[in-house]
């Protein structure tokens, strides 16, 4: 029996039919030369040989009873692969486009709670001969140490999988669910635990805050708060309303050498380079198809980060959220670089100071079923629609390996991310950098963004145009020719001074002329 932390158990409180809050990635899969196997069973065979290398194959929630305290994972000795792996055959003629539609629509509904909550699809019928795999994971259940553990049981890093030693027998259990008696002691323990650390937790924040309530002289001389100087509403868009469970997803890769040639040029960071190019890429959605056009003020992005030390192997969600200005007010696409990598450095300086402060584990009694009708009443009372939004999108950066992974013989030939949308919030942008390319997903409601594609089409112009950029300035400016040093020549000696000669060139010299 494993606890939930209190953020992981956040996540399925504030999940509601609108508001599913899975994640999950669309890869094409490169088949071997000469392939006439079956895919779908070659997977399914190699997901059932690895399924104990990784927990989240095999657990499942209990849940408390009347929902008073978190739930908790336990064992799931009675996994049906036949549910968890499907097959999936488009129509044709199979293109990306009606691959992207099919996981928009396989995205938009709700994990089974009653099973281990997760899922693959193997999709067949693209023309270009190609596999598609999508995965769907509930965010409780795959933290950052679990996604970890997923990857490294799944893929390998050769064409031929790698040996695995079976799983050692254990004894099945008969109970489906645990008894009350025993959920009710989890409850307990967990709950105690908690307040320890919260107890242990609370000196620290208060010392964190302390420090951050004295004013500080900046870079400009002036005094003020540090963690202060990036906060700001966003202005409202149409992105910024209430949603509804229907997903639309779009996909759109570039090269990663091209990427960091211009965060080399511009002495920018990679993630500055992603945030001005979706930045230009919403400026000229919102010219398209808003009826305010570009608003003044500039749109704001919530940036998830991770607040795990380095060395922390706990099996939790430790991230937040800082938020970064996308300068979206600015038409220089140059200086709207700029002003992105001013506010990106403002935020990190903000998050290092506040990230001491944010609990990622915590007592929740009573409230879960408090949080769920709260997270329901907000989306249905259309509040969303109303209020100023903290952010205008999400925006995310991955990290990613940079050599082809495998899975049961077949390569991975992208890593297309597919992420979670809320209320007030009906896009996500998420890139992931993947064996020499950034390859993006767009995750948007498709009542509010039916025509997502298009930003994926001006994302691409916005890094063409930054390349046209310095491809002009690089044959502006001419050749730099090598410019020698001048010669040394060294002053003749005066007729007044002797000239030493070595005895042995004397010696030498006297046989020579013998």
């Amino acid at each position: 029996m494993k606890h939930l932390s209190g953020l992981d158990a956040t996540f399925l409180y504030l999940e509601t039919p609108e508001t599913p809050m899975h994640v999950g990635g669309l890869n094409l899969i490169d088949l071997p030369k000469g392939y006439k196997g079956d895919f779908y069973e070659d997977v399914k065979a190699h997901v059932a040989s690895r399924m104990h290398l990784a927990s989240v194959f095999q657990r499942k929630l209990a849940l408390m009873p009347f929902e008073l305290a978190d739930p908790v994972w336990v064992d799931d000795d009675d996994v049906d692969l036949d549910y968890h792996i499907r097959r999936i055959m488009l129509p044709k003629p199979g293109t990306m486009e009606q691959l992207e539609t099919y996981v928009g629509r396989l995205h938009s509904s709700l994990l089974d709670r009653s099973r281990p909550l997760w899922e693959f699809y193997v999709i067949e019928g693209l023309n270009t001969g190609q596999v598609g795999f999508y995965s769907k994971l509930h965010h409780a259940a795959v933290d950052g140490q679990a996604a970890v553990a997923l990857a490294h049981a799944v893929l390998d890093v050769t064409p031929k999988a790698r040996d695995v030693k079976p799983p050692p027998a254990r004894s099945r259990r008969r109970e489906y669910q645990l008894g009350v008696a025993e959920l009710a002691q989890a409850a307990l323990g967990n709950m105690v635990a908690q307040y320890v650390k919260l107890a242990l937790y609370v000196p620290k924040a208060v010392k964190t805050v302390a420090t951050l309530a004295i004013p500080r002289k900046g870079a400009d001389g002036k005094r003020g708060f540090v963690w202060a100087k990036n906060l700001s509403l966003g202005p409202r868009t149409p992105l910024n309303v209430s949603i509804t469970n229907q997903r639309l997803f779009a996909t759109a890769s570039l090269p990663l050498s091209e990427v960091k040639r211009l965060a080399r040029y511009f002495e920018v960071t990679l993630n500055d380079i992603v945030m001005a190019l979706c930045s230009s890429a919403l400026r000229e959605y919102l010219a398209a198809t808003s009826d305010k056009g570009i608003p003044k003020k500039p749109l704001i992005a919530a940036v998830p980060v991770s607040t795990r030390e380095p060395g922390n192997k706990e099996s939790n969600t430790q991230a937040a959220m800082m938020f970064c200005s996308l300068a979206t007010n600015i038409g220089d696409p140059v200086e709207r670089l700029r002003a992105i990598n001013a506010s990106t450095d403002a935020a990190k300086k903000s998050f290092g100071s506040l990230k001491e402060i944010i609990p990622t584990d915590f007592p929740i009694v009573g409230a879960p079923w408090l949080m769920s009708g709260l997270a329901s009443l907000y989306g249905r009372s259309k509040i969303a629609n109303k209020i100023p939004p903290l952010a205008n999108v999400v925006i995310s950066n991955v990290p990613g390996p940079q050599f082809p992974l495998y899975i049961a013989g077949g390569k991975i030939a992208t890593y297309y991310p597919v992420s979670i949308i809320a209320h007030g919030l009906a896009l996500n942008i998420t890139v992931e950098s993947y064996h020499g390319s950034l390859d993006f997903g767009f995750t948007a409601c498709r009542r509010i963004m039916p025509d997502v594609r298009d930003l994926a089409k001006y994302l691409k112009d916005a890094h063409e145009e930054l390349l046209a950029l310095v491809e002009a300035t690089v044959e502006e400016e001419p050749p730099k020719r090598r410019v020698r040093a001048p010669r040394v020549v060294k002053p003749a000696l005066k007729s007044a001074e002797p000239v030493k000669v070595p005895r042995r060139r004397v010696a030498k010299a006297q046989s020579a002329g013998s």
